[in-house]
């Protein structure tokens, strides 16, 4: 029998606050109880629980905006009743949207909770803790180091940034029969390293911890084309990858570096500015950056495989966008009069967007979706048949199209979604592509 290490017991209404959750604890070596993973279908959920609940050594009940479901009601009634007879730690944990002043049932009154509402002090830290008993401001124990260890150190010197992530759930609404978004902001917190560009510039690269991920999307997801298929299971390693899309200022500093293989224009862009992203870039010129930029830094950067975007995109989840099922124009740069599922229309900016201005994905990382195409290093393929499942590019056909990922300005928003793919020719140019680079390593040793 599959071990456990912690009860997830959430209103359905909250469900992908808490998937969130869930994914970063399994990033943490924890492995949570949770009904949309563990409930076989055609089977009783109580008799299912009931097998597993005398091993499961803790419960956590989490509370957001509409308060307890029935469907918690019940399983506090049976099941977290029991954890708390036998003694096991019982964790309420307050979601991002969770009212002021919540309400808990009488059985959880008293206990110390967890609250996502706030950043200090950190609440997957505290969470951890109450799982595992192991209080995060501890020092960790540092091993014996094996000889030469310190001659390998990393040379980079990795910083924590903090940022928020946002999260949409749809809300009924006093408008009749439609459902209105409603935006939650989670802060999050990311290591990273500043690579130093010349005249002062700099670009920063955030660490992207390794795991594996369902890669494609499901049949049934809106917007989706057969080339998306069919899903699949791919490992990626530990990577570092750009904050946001090459910069115009970035984009400058790196083209007045020495030729390494073909010319580059200083200043390409059709829409003007230095923190804009640099577009009118075709596969081409951003390979060219990418060397002048490896060799400047005695570093190997590169563009991302197409399985790295798509994990990095992602950043753990496995809903159509990293912020839920539908988005708005409130997070990301795309033709806003269009709309996709239960989102509603916003703003057609008709340009691109300085990097940074939206929230950020769960890793980290800015305009992911929409604002520009961004090059992928592998080869255009129909579908994912024969695809290589350990994070590499797809090279093995020598093709003149290459992938393009993630959306831009003037496209769809379903153009958007964590498994849109593209494709144009490696010397084309256009408005709407851009790119970001990617540096290959464990996220200490990079």
């Amino acid at each position: 029998m599959e071990k456990f290490d912690v009860f997830l017991c959430h209103n359905s209404q909250d469900k992908p606050a808490v998937i969130e959750i869930a994914n970063q604890l399994r990033a943490n070596n924890i492995n949570p109880w949770l009904d949309k993973w563990h409930l076989r279908p055609g089977f009783s959920w109580q008799d299912l629980l009931e097998d597993q609940i005398n091993e499961i050594r803790t419960a956590a009940v989490f509370v957001g905006n509409s308060g307890l479901g029935p469907w918690q009601n019940e399983e506090i009634k049976a099941f977290i009743r029991a954890f708390v007879n036998r003694k096991c730690p019982v964790i309420p944990v307050l979601l991002p949207n969770a009212p002021q002043k919540p309400q808990l049932p009488r059985l959880l009154e008293g206990l110390m909770w967890v609250d996502f509402r706030q950043h200090d002090p950190e609440p997957l830290g505290q969470l951890i803790w109450g799982i595992t008993g192991i209080k995060p401001d501890l020092p960790p124990l540092i091993p014996n180091k094996p000889p030469g260890e310190e001659k390998n150190k990393s040379p980079y010197q990795l910083k924590i940034f903090q940022f928020q992530t946002a999260q949409i759930s749809l809300t009924s609404a006093l408008l009749g029969f439609v459902k209105k978004p409603e935006i939650n902001r989670i802060p999050k917190n990311a290591e990273y390293f500043t690579q130093n560009l010349p005249d002062g510039v700099t670009l920063e690269m955030v660490a992207i911890p390794g795991g594996t991920f369902i890669m494609g999307s499901p049949e049934n997801e809106e917007g989706r084309t057969s080339d998306e298929s069919p899903q699949h299971q791919v490992t990626v390693p530990p990577f570092f990858m750009g904050k946001y899309p090459v910069t115009q200022k970035q984009w400058r500093a790196v083209a007045a570096l020495g030729k390494v293989n073909i010319d580059l224009k200083s200043d390409p862009s059709y829409f003007k500015g230095d923190n804009l992203p640099v577009e009118y870039v075709s596969w081409n010129d951003a390979r060219e950056f990418c060397d002048r930029l490896s060799r400047m830094a005695n570093k190997t950067y590169r563009l991302p495989s197409e399985a790295e975007w798509e994990y990095a995109c992602r950043g753990g989840t496995t809903t159509p966008f990293y912020c839920g099922e539908t988005i708005s124009t409130d997070l990301a740069n795309y033709n806003g009069n269009c709309t996709y599922g239960q989102g509603q229309k916003g703003q057609f900016r008709e340009k691109t967007t300085e990097v940074g201005i939206f929230p950020a994905n769960p890793f980290g990382l800015y305009d992911m979706c929409g604002n520009v195409w961004e090059w992928c290093e592998d080869g255009w393929h129909e579908n994912y048949i024969n695809v290589p499942t350990d994070g590499s590019a797809w090279t093995s056909l020598s093709s003149q199209r290459k992938l393009l990922r993630g959306g831009s300005w003037y496209y769809l928003p379903e153009d958007c979604r964590s498994a849109s793919r593209f494709s144009d020719y490696l010397d084309h140019y256009t408005y709407g592509i851009g790119f970001r680079v990617v540096c290959s390593g464990a996220a200490r040793t990079c």
